[in-house]
């Protein structure tokens, strides 16, 4: 006879009766730093007045998006320069651990104790690692983070990297800091710049779509892109035939004025790399200081995302602020673009303006029009709108490399700032006319 005997623990307060697997806390919404919540809803999408630019791309039709959180401002110079420096000093911290390795392997030439041991990666002895932390460096010789440029060798944060020349402590700190910059034969006026091509980042994602759409092995859906990530100084040379542009190539992205101006000369992919990134900044803050649930990736708007919360509530509306005119009751623009031909400046500003630049609309965006275009994560085609689904539209197309942008920006005209007019670049593309903020989503619905 088989005896069957259920063990009940003695702090088991169910009484026997089905409650559900609940977690040990309580799931609190946090309204992500810098952000706004939209709280999705149905809305008219496309034009509904007539389309005087004959593009007859965006027929009106009612759909409804779900709740999230979006930037409240464009991304700035600023914060996609965190990005940029995130990577230069992983790169070469790995390199002064990977240089520290070869001067221990008996190799080197001088003392491998005096300086680079400082910066070597953390091995499992460490008296206070936690016991994961000591099995994942024993059996795999890193911490399985395939994302760090050091394939999740756990490297040294703490040390404070050394900048100016006149500091650097030996001979093998300076040869791998020469490593990071340009040659002595691209140097002139005696300065030698950090070599942005070195500057890349590599992340590894789950297509979801494809998988489940065809199922299979998981790992047959996992990509890999590795991306430059500094941004096309040029496209204000490039962009602008037989114009006088170079103080922007020169300072717009280096010099502290520009700082919390919107960043651009970024393409699709390096939008997308920088969402990654975020992504990955805010995981690894909770789980190694809150140990935590993950949160929801940090992405870029669907187009029907973006054009929703760009009208902020006004259904039928133009513009962000409603309109259907530019300026205010007092004759002030409302927004940074040109308001006619040849004179840019008229509303104020030549170029682009800071980030926080006029009136918010009523979901407490700021800049939905004007200033710069902005990168959706949807793919441009015509006819877009007659195919995608009423419940979170979006076109995702791997084989065409036309983006939607929106928003119109500094050197256009009032058309292109409505909030319902389309329009593309490739995914390859940099200008001095693009940027892009971030979206992230809202988990779950309340209802008071």
């Amino acid at each position: 006879m088989l005896l069957l005997t259920l063990i009940v623990s003695c702090g088991q307060s169910d009484r026997g009766e089905l409650v559900g697997a609940r977690s040990k806390s309580k799931w609190n919404a946090e309204k992500p730093y810098g952000m706004t919540k939209i709280p999705g809803g149905a809305f008219t999408m496309g034009k509904q007045d007539e389309d005087m630019a004959g593009a007859m791309d965006a027929p009106s039709k009612t759909v409804t998006v779900k709740p999230f959180y979006m930037d409240e401002t464009e991304i700035s110079n600023s914060e996609y320069k965190e990005f940029v420096y995130w990577v230069r000093d992983s790169i070469l911290r790995s390199r002064l651990a990977d240089e520290a390795d070869f001067m221990n392997s008996g190799l080197e030439l001088e003392d491998p104790n005096k300086v680079l041991v400082d910066y070597q990666y953390k091995s499992s002895d460490t008296a206070d690692a936690s016991p994961y932390v000591k099995y994942m460096l024993n059996m795999y010789g890193s911490l399985g983070d395939i994302n760090s440029p050091s394939m999740g060798r756990s490297l040294n944060w703490e040390e404070e990297l050394i900048w100016s020349p006149e500091d650097f402590p030996d001979k093998s700190y300076v040869f791998v800091m020469d490593s990071l910059y340009i040659s002595l034969s691209n140097s002139f006026g005696g300065r030698r710049l950090i070599d942005t091509e070195q500057l890349q980042y590599r992340y590894y994602w789950l297509d979801t779509e494809e998988a489940a759409k065809n199922q299979g092995k998981r790992s047959d859906y996992i990509k890999e892109s590795i991306l430059k990530v500094y941004p096309d100084t040029t496209v204000w040379i490039k962009d602008f035939d037989y114009s006088y542009n170079d103080p922007m190539h020169q300072d717009y992205f280096y010099h502290q004025a520009y700082q919390d101006y919107p960043v651009v000369g970024v393409n699709w992919g390096q939008a997308r790399a920088f969402c990654n990134w975020r992504t990955q900044k805010k995981n690894n803050y909770l789980m190694t200081k809150k140990r935590i649930t993950r949160v929801p990736d940090y992405r870029l708007p669907s187009e029907a995302e973006w054009e929703y919360a760009a009208r902020g509530g006004l259904n039928f509306a133009n513009y962000p602020w409603g309109g259907p005119y530019t300026t205010s009751d007092r004759g002030c623009f409302l927004a940074n673009f040109k308001p006619s031909r040849g004179d840019y400046a008229v509303d104020g500003a030549l170029y682009t303006v800071e980030v926080q630049s006029y009136n918010a609309n009523d979901y407490g965006l700021y800049n939905m029009a004007g200033n710069v275009s902005e990168w959706t994560n949807s793919s441009y085609d015509e006819s877009s709108y007659y195919e995608e689904s009423t419940m979170n539209p979006n076109v995702v197309d791997k084989q065409n490399f036309r983006k939607v942008i929106r928003g119109g920006s500094w050197k256009d005209i009032a058309y292109f700032l409505e909030v319902s007019s389309r329009n593309y670049e490739y995914a390859d593309s940099a200008r001095s006319y693009i940027g892009f903020r971030t979206v992230h989503d809202y988990l779950g619905t309340k209802i008071n």
